[in-house]
């Protein structure tokens, strides 16, 4: 399960101590973001935990699910979770990551495959992959920064709920590949295509995001992997401390802000994944 740490001439304890403490910032950001905090999350488990590709995105999802429901309690209370979009969207979402966890991942060979000399490894086409994906729904968000906010004011008449389900089911699958709760994909997808507002946006992709990922997490325990319980639960009750104080930031925080930290936090996040797998 446990990997060779890719930074040998850092110390272990350092890095373990920098894990944890990113736990406190992973819960901050499904707090106040609504997302990525897998994004942050599947990175830290590899590169400073040590952690195989397989285990840490399984890992990622019970993480991100429990303090993604935590969090979307909050939210609820205060009337920021649209339930006509959660239905359609999280029904098809689900069934594909369960799929995808379940059947699809324990049968991809590692390497992937061989260009003479040249191999590509399992653990870093899921990472760049999961790169790519975030810096598209970086910049379309950054994009969509130029327009003015007033366009957002709910969701759009013209979007059915079959056009709902079809994002859903794209999102679960592409979720379930690199083991996000699917976030830092749903947040972009309804703001851009459903026009839903972006803390209504927030707190109905908490809910989603909690059902797929604890849903695709119970996909993982039907196969070959080991679960470490005392570490995960300790990793998660420190995320929620953090997931805590990031509600209570996006209290007050304007919308606008958080749009933009969202967008320019995949991004940047996903610049560092490509450039550490290039090195």
């Amino acid at each position: 399960m446990f990997l060779e740490l890719p930074f040998s001439f850092v110390d272990m304890d350092a890095l373990i101590i920098l894990g944890y403490l990113s736990a406190v910032l992973i819960g901050a950001i499904i707090g106040l973001l609504g997302g990525g905090g897998a994004i942050l999350a599947v990175p830290v488990f590899v590169y400073l935990m040590g952690i195989d590709t397989i285990h840490a995105t399984a890992y990622s999802l019970f993480l991100v699910g429990l303090t993604s429901g935590i969090a979307a309690i909050n939210y609820y209370r205060q009337g920021l979770v649209d339930f006509k979009a959660v239905v359609p969207f999280v029904i098809p979402s689900v069934i594909f990551l369960y799929a995808t966890r379940r059947f699809l991942l324990p049968i991809i060979p590692d390497p992937l495959f061989h260009i003479e000399e040249w191999s590509v490894s399992r653990k870093g086409f899921m990472m760049i992959f999961f790169a790519i994906l975030m810096l598209v729904a970086g910049v379309s968000m950054i994009l969509r920064m130029r327009k003015p906010e007033k366009e957002v004011v709910g969701i759009s008449k013209t979007v059915l709920p079959w056009m709902i389900s079809i994002w859903g089911t794209i999102v679960g699958l592409l979720a379930g590949i690199v083991g996000a709760g699917g976030g830092f994909m749903i947040i972009p997808v309804m703001i851009l295509f459903l026009k839903i507002p972006v803390k209504t946006a927030v707190g109905t992709s908490l809910v989603i995001i909690c059902i797929q990922s604890l849903t695709g997490f119970a996909g993982d325990l039907g196969t070959d992997i080991q679960i470490d319980w005392h570490f995960l639960l300790l990793y998660t009750a420190t995320a929620v401390v953090g997931m805590v104080i990031g509600s209570f930031l996006s209290k007050l925080t304007a919308p606008d802000k958080i749009r933009k930290i969202f967008a320019w936090f995949i991004l940047c996040m996903g610049c560092a994944i490509i450039l550490i797998e290039l090195l």
